[in-house]
């Protein structure tokens, strides 16, 4: 029990965007999303998800502060969590998990049933639910395109959690559904092999890579995150 309280307050120093806007660690996220804003002149990058060559490299914790910089920028934000094999949102926002993508992608419930407001203002978010032994088919399936055309009329960003692009297909299989895509490294650990595999295989499928975010790029200056154009 006590490991598990540790794990979860471990998750929510992961928001600092939220506890701590004015630090260079909040900048750094903040200059990621001007970046993206500008990434693409002529299109509107309303849909977005993140993923990571492998486990352990900052994805999940990007994801959420990257979400919140968004909000405090006066968007209406939706997060999902659809690692729907090792979830991380329900941890970091202290949600019960109960009922979240899963159940909508299964018809359980609607949209509007699976979003909870998170405690940032402007941020709502998507838990991943029960975890469902067929994560890939649920991600690629008509109704997972319904309900991202459904959550465009209602949010100005949509950002996707995903699991490692190089673990299982499901980062690929969501990418055909979104405007575009962000890779996550984590400087002296992920293998630039490691990193290049995984842009070949978004791009595989068509995928708009839109950039690469390095973070731990100074182990001395704390966690400082840095956006890279592709």
């Amino acid at each position: 029990m006590a490991r598990k309280k540790q794990f979860k307050n471990n998750k929510m120093r992961h928001l600092i965007t939220k506890i701590s806007p004015r630090s260079p660690i909040s900048e750094q996220y903040r200059t990621v999303r001007t970046n993206l804003q500008f990434a693409s002149a002529d299109e509107e990058i309303q849909t977005l998800l993140l993923t990571s060559a492998g486990p352990s490299e900052g994805k999940s914790m990007t994801t959420a502060n990257l979400a919140v910089v968004y909000a405090q920028q006066g968007k209406k934000v939706l997060l999902i969590d659809a690692d729907l094999r090792k979830p991380t949102i329900h941890y970091t926002f202290r949600l019960d998990n109960l009922k979240g993508l899963s159940n909508v992608l299964v018809g359980d419930i609607a949209l509007q049933e699976a979003i909870v407001p998170s405690a940032v203002q402007d941020l709502d978010l998507i838990s991943c639910g029960p975890i469902p032994p067929n994560p890939s088919e649920l991600l690629g399936s008509k109704r997972m395109q319904r309900m991202i055309a459904e959550a465009r009329e209602l949010y100005d960003v949509i950002i996707f959690d995903t699991p490692p692009v190089l673990a299982v297909t499901d980062a690929q299989i969501l990418s055909a559904f979104v405007d575009g895509s962000i890779l996550v490294v984590r400087s002296k650990s992920t293998e630039t092999e490691s990193a290049q595999k995984a842009v070949e295989s978004l791009r595989a499928v068509n995928a708009k890579v839109l950039g690469t975010v390095l973070n731990d790029r100074d182990k001395k200056e704390s966690n400082h995150y840095y956006y890279y154009g592709s």
